[in-house]
């Protein structure tokens, strides 16, 4: 009755399906745990954001990697700009998320000598990108500024390229390290992004979304429908092949069938033809 799963068609149609099924639910699993990160990153952020600002010595160190755990919090900094060594960061975007331009880094010189790379905010790109574009002063003698603290930018991390040979004082990358090499004093790992004192020009960068789960849920949910769904539609396709083959076996017994039946009526025996067209015998009867 299934012996039609055995042919080459059907044992392939089985193997395909068995192999989909644990993709699909690993694919499930994965947009489960991309959806769990986020829900953290965002309570991370909310908190994060909502803690009392700190020296930003009290989490950052000259060599130190920023811990995922201190980003985004609120940090204090005070010192003098050292403009001579500002940079601009290329294909940044403003706040609407599609206006392409830089943002503006300014070492931040501390009272013990040591350097914080600060993200004053982003500027509209200029005719020319082969030129260091005009950029909004920076405010002299010594400043306060408050703002969040980023870890450095690297490709592995960002999917940056750190492209070589750009023109000067231009950079891809937020980078400490990078960044000291310039400024020539040790350096504070990680960033400052400004948000205080308010500037509208540089635009300070807007605070993180951390409202938003994206649509990773509900994409794991419809990879593991598909993985159920599976076994069902090969269920329904060898019904539906048993029910067409049993249909056809059917049609072809009653086709054989009728074939086997007596001959229509009025018809005449064979032979009959033949035996009327055979001469009758006569005798022959000798004369006296």
């Amino acid at each position: 009755m299934y012996r039609f799963l055995l042919t080459r068609q059907w044992v392939i149609l089985t193997l395909v399906g068995l192999a989909l099924i644990p993709i699909m639910i690993k694919l499930g699993f994965w947009q489960f745990h991309r959806h769990q990160h986020k829900v953290a990153q965002n309570a991370q952020i909310a908190h994060n954001l909502a803690a009392t600002p700190v020296p930003v010595t009290d989490l950052a160190a000259v060599g130190r990697t920023l811990p995922h755990g201190d980003m985004w919090r609120r940090v204090t900094a005070t010192g003098s700009y050292d403009t001579a060594h500002e940079v601009v960061v290329r294909q940044r975007t403003a706040a609407d998320e599609q206006t392409i331009g830089y943002y503006v880094l300014t070492p931040l010189i501390l009272g013990n000598g040591d350097a914080v790379v600060v993200n004053r905010g982003w500027i509209p790109a200029g005719d020319d990108l082969t030129k260091f574009p005009k950029i909004p002063a920076a405010s002299k003698g010594t400043v306060t500024v408050t703002g969040r603290l980023m870890a450095d930018e690297t490709t592995a991390e960002s999917g940056i390229k750190d492209t070589k040979g750009l023109p000067p004082r231009q950079v891809m990358l937020i980078n400490s390290k990078q960044q000291a090499k310039r400024v020539g004093r040790p350096t504070l790992g990680g960033y400052i992004e400004m948000t205080a004192p308010k500037s509208d020009s540089p635009e300070q960068v807007p605070e993180p979304d951390h409202d938003s789960i994206g649509p990773h849920m509900a994409y794991a949910i419809q990879w593991w429908l598909f993985a159920a769904a599976v076994p069902v539609g090969w269920v329904v396709l060898v019904r539906r092949e048993r029910r067409d083959r049993l249909a056809s076996a059917t049609g072809d017994a009653g086709s054989g069938a009728a074939g086997d039946g007596p001959e229509p009526s009025g018809a005449e025996p064979a032979g009959t033809e033949a035996a009327d067209e055979q001469p009758v015998a006569r005798t022959a009867v000798a004369p006296e």
